[in-house]
């Protein structure tokens, strides 16, 4: 076996077609942060993106994306904004994760989506956490009869609104694809409103993170497309989602609405709507991706593990590792375990927005 490193735009026609038929082989879930396009569009707001091209008799037999930052310490490829990372490998390859790690030169490897199967990395996973899903592989029909048993209440209270967001603003339309960079613009804009009203760091401040979701909305390809949905009253954008989508898996990635139609819920509505037109064009899973909302237990009907921590091999690399991040990840994890004190920490957050605000 041969393994070499190479820049995601140096990868030929031929390693793509490899990763692509790789990955439909494996089994899992079509997830398009998975596919070479989303790499190849790090690669291009990142100088730090990287694959390793695994070779077996002279044929490509596996891929390792990531960046690698100083001190040797590697991270997932769009680390901090992909919802789903691993290698994609064929099976039986003889090789280990510190192997590995060495010809890329990484110290350690981080990660905080790792997808189920990644028995290379998964053994040294800190954390499990579950990503909500929603299978709509029956049709939306059978969907919304689920949804009407397990969530009568929810189901009735949100077209209740939907038709009132009708009567007083205007006609609610739903489009699944908008191409329209205006729109994008919109929604971004409305993100960023929210990170800052609750306290976060706002991602689209960073660079690397709006040049990224404004390449992979020209995205067009069966594995890994940008795609903007947006519910409009009227003539009006009142709620919007930019995520990715394969053939049968659409990702939730950054949802927002115009808080001036707050009454209406109309996120709710946007992901009823967005639900059932992913399932007329063929989406069989909606994945939430990682993290606890109210709106996505509402929605899901099971979920996907996911992994967080970081593979190492041995060396001061690792160690400057641990100490900048577990116990960190250790106090997060405390807060997150007990209810009552993730409750304050929100209150707290959400009052560092309102003071920011101001």
């Amino acid at each position: 076996m041969r393994i070499r490193v190479v820049k995601p735009a140096e990868l030929d026609e031929s390693e793509i077609n490899s990763w692509r038929e790789l990955r439909a082989r494996s089994g899992a879930p079509a997830n398009p942060f998975m596919e070479p396009e989303f790499t190849r569009a790090v690669g291009r707001v990142s100088p730090a993106a990287r694959v390793a091209v695994l070779s077996r008799d002279g044929e490509p037999a596996g891929f390792f994306p990531y960046e690698r930052g100083p001190l040797g310490h590697g991270r997932a490829i769009g680390f901090g904004v992909s919802d789903c990372q691993g290698a994609i490998m064929a099976p039986g390859l003889d090789i280990t994760a510190r192997e590995l790690l060495q010809v890329c030169g990484l110290s350690t490897w981080e990660y905080d989506n790792l997808e189920a199967g990644q028995d290379l990395f998964i053994p040294s996973a800190a954390e499990r956490f579950e990503a909500p899903v929603t299978d709509i592989g029956d049709g939306f029909a059978a969907y919304e009869k689920w949804l009407r048993a397990e969530s009568p209440k929810f189901l009735k209270s949100t077209l209740a609104k939907e038709r009132r967001l009708g009567r007083r603003e205007g006609e609610v339309r739903f489009v699944l694809d908008e191409r329209d960079p205006e729109r994008l613009r919109t929604l971004t804009g409305w993100k960023s409103a929210q990170y800052r009203r609750t306290g976060r760091r706002d991602r689209f401040a960073k660079e690397w993170i709006s040049g990224l979701v404004k390449r992979l909305h020209e995205e067009r390809s069966p594995g890994c497309s940008g795609s903007l949905s947006v519910l409009y009253a009227g003539d009006r954008p009142v709620a919007a989602h930019f995520g990715l989508r394969s053939r049968t898996v659409l990702c939730c990635w950054f949802p927002a609405y115009d808080i001036e139609f707050a009454r209406y819920s109309p996120g709710l509505i946007l992901h009823l709507r967005m639900l059932e037109a992913a399932a007329a064009d063929g989406i069989r899973m909606f994945d939430f991706g990682r993290g606890d909302a109210v709106y996505k237990d509402a929605f899901k009907t099971g979920g996907l593990e996911v992994y967080e921590g970081f593979s190492s091999r041995p060396g001061p690399g690792a160690a400057i590792q641990w100490v900048a991040r577990e116990p960190a990840r250790r106090a997060h994890g405390f807060v997150r375990d007990r209810p009552r004190l993730a409750h304050c920490a929100r209150q707290t957050l959400n009052g560092l927005g309102k003071l920011r605000g101001h």
